[in-house]
């Protein structure tokens, strides 16, 4: 039985950037395989379709960050292992967090349970600027 979750990018100030459903096998997961599929998925899309921007959780090699996302410099197909190796990376390292039902989660390989209802939000965190 497939289970499908919302996901929702958000401002560190909680507004909502952007909402899109994700779908998984079962309804235990851990972290990595939360980021894993969010992946996947975003490039897929962005691949399979080519936009102007990419809008994904983490910035593509050789792309700028505009607001709309990040514009790819030269049309081609992303990876979408390279992207989650950066993003496994950035969690890491602090650069977004995730929240799942308000409690953010600690580790990669912590278990969530897919409820009807359960809520995961990425908050991207920018950094400050000037000095």
């Amino acid at each position: 039985m497939s289970t499908t979750l919302t996901i929702r990018d958000e401002t560190a100030s909680g507004s909502a950037i952007h909402e899109f459903p994700l779908q998984f096998p079962t309804e235990r997961i851990t972290v990595r395989e939360l980021i894993r599929e969010r992946v996947y998925q975003e490039v897929e899309d962005y691949n399979r379709r080519e936009p102007e921007y990419f809008r994904g959780l983490v910035q593509p090699t050789d792309a700028e960050q505009t607001l709309n996302g990040f514009r790819i410099r030269k049309a081609r197909q992303i990876d979408w292992k390279t992207q989650f190796d950066k993003a496994i990376d950035a969690f890491g390292r602090n650069g977004f967090f995730i929240l799942i039902d308000d409690k953010q989660a600690e580790s990669l390989d912590e278990e969530v349970v897919i409820k009807h209802g359960t809520q995961v939000s990425f908050v991207k965190l920018m950094p400050l600027v000037g000095g």
